[in-house]
């Protein structure tokens, strides 16, 4: 059903509706001066693509707009049109208009980004005190009302709308894909949620377990327990003990979920080391169960791993995972900027995050609406995520094949061995996500194996690997290049 906004936009583009083609029908000042309801737009330049405007290279409108007098958004329109749509999630707390899509213009595609309604550091939550409507915005509302008005303009500047949408997102980006797919199942074809950040009451839980394992005394945030040289230890130690469980010594493991691990066996940790250690490990729990999965092995080594997200400490936020704890329950959950993360009880947890978690997250498995649409949804999550637990994903992916065992047919999940939080790591994570949906949103092309590649200087790949629906798992044949994904079958899980 169209709110009352959506049906205005509707009625008033009609009447340019019935031109047709690909390329601009207006000029970059009739899109100035365009006049939509409850829409401001501040301005439209176009770039003929002689020279790089903020990397893109193509000849374009990039025009810049606030919806409802907060969401700020930036459309880029090329003028070689192909006649669909992609929009790109954002990062962290979002706060500035962020789009990971962006590059998607090249393609010919009409792109959109948006700071989800404020702008502020990507950590920084004190924009949400006492602001409903700021955090209903950066929650669901700020993503559909920017997609609604964005095919409205495309309508006017084009003389049509988009034949297919796409949103594609990673971390918070990828909560807001899942957010698309369960609540706004109209605006989005086919979507792409990496690593996604979907269940914030339970994802801030866990962050605030972690800080009090680690920082126990609010007033000492500058040392922890556990330095990068332990961590370093520690993960050479896992890798000892279980890379070549999976049947291949390559310094990757392939299913942490699924090899023996004993922490006991790392020497030189202390007591209270192994303690902080294992805090990581079982994730958050209170009398009704678990809260919160913990971080499967094989992302504690490097200043990228556990160190910058769950250790510390940084100067100015201690490590990333404290920020984003302490923040949300301070400005989404309590309303308290004084919020004592140290005496918390989880006892009180669901209680205390229902309201909250009622506008954040997307933890619903229906995703019949989007289904019965037509729509494609491609989850993935890398293995060695330091950021976000992996195990997370698989869960809620586990509970929509639980519910619907044809999900398949609409909703796959990719496990990514050896990649960080959406990138990087010592595995094969690089994969063209938006052109595997729009395969399978238009060419009925089912992604039942994905070739990912690991760059090497100058981009061309140094390894290969095929990334197979979960519960599949590849498996090393035993001969050739391990590098090259050639030489490896399905193994199930």
């Amino acid at each position: 059903m169209r709110t009352g906004f959506e049906s205005i936009c509707v009625v008033w583009f009609m009447t340019v509706s019935v031109w047709a083609g690909s390329s601009p029908i207006l000029t970059a000042s009739q899109v100035e001066a365009l006049t939509l309801p409850d829409v401001r737009i501040e301005t439209a330049v176009h770039h003929d693509g002689s020279e790089s405007s903020g990397g893109i290279k193509v000849s374009h409108l990039d025009m810049k707009g606030v919806i409802g007098g907060s969401i700020r958004f930036e459309l880029l329109l090329p003028d070689d049109w192909n006649g669909r749509f992609a929009m790109g999630g954002g990062g962290g707390l979002v706060g500035s208009i962020q789009n990971a899509a962006r590059d998607s213009i090249h393609k010919g595609f009409a792109t959109v980004g948006t700071d989800t309604g404020h702008q502020a550091e990507g950590t920084d939550g004190s924009w949400a005190l006492d602001n409903l409507e700021a955090l209903v915005n950066f929650g669901h509302v700020a993503v559909h009302r920017t997609a609604e008005v964005s095919k409205a303009i495309m309508r006017a500047y084009y003389g049509k709308g988009p034949s297919k949408s796409y949103f594609i997102g990673c971390s918070r980006g990828g909560g807001q894909a899942m957010m698309e797919a369960q609540r706004y199942a109209q605006d989005f074809d086919g979507i792409v949620a990496g690593a996604p950040a979907f269940d914030w009451s339970g994802i801030a839980a866990l962050f605030v377990h972690i800080a009090q394992t680690m920082y126990p005394d609010p007033n000492t945030l500058t040392k922890t327990c556990l330095t990068l040289g332990d961590l370093d230890l520690l993960y050479a130690e896992i890798m000892t003990q279980a890379d070549e469980q999976d049947g291949l010594k390559d310094g990757i493991i392939d299913d942490p979920t699924a090899v023996t691990f004993d922490l006991s066996g790392v020497s030189g940790l202390t007591d209270a080391q192994r303690a902080a250690v294992q805090a990581v490990y079982d994730g958050v729990s209170n009398e009704n169960g678990m809260i919160y999965p913990g971080f499967p092995i094989s992302a504690e080594a490097g200043p990228g791993g556990w160190f910058a997200w769950l250790v510390g400490p940084i100067p100015g936020r201690v490590n990333l995972s404290y920020a984003f704890g302490t923040n949300i329950f301070k400005y989404f959950v309590f309303n308290d900027p004084d919020w004592d993360y140290s005496t918390y009880d989880f006892a009180h947890w669901q209680t205390d995050t229902r309201l909250a978690g009622s506008v954040l997250n997307a933890t619903d498995p229906n995703l019949d609406a989007f289904a019965s649409r037509g729509g494609k949804l491609i989850l993935w999550h890398g293995w060695s995520d330091p950021a976000l637990p992996a195990s997370a994903t698989v869960a809620y992916y586990e509970e929509v094949l639980t519910r619907d065992a044809k999900a398949m047919d609409y909703a796959r999940l990719f496990m990514v061995p050896g990649c960080y939080h959406c990138g990087d790591g010592p595995g094969a994570y690089q994969v063209d996500w938006l052109k595997v949906v729009v395969d399978w949103v238009e060419e009925g092309n089912a992604p039942d194996r994905i070739i990912a590649k690991k760059p090497g200087p100058g981009g061309a790949p140094t390894m290969t690997r095929p990334l197979l629906p979960y519960p599949q798992r590849a498996k090393y044949t035993g001969s050739g290049d391990k590098n090259d994904a050639s030489n490896f079958v399905v193994r199930e899980k």
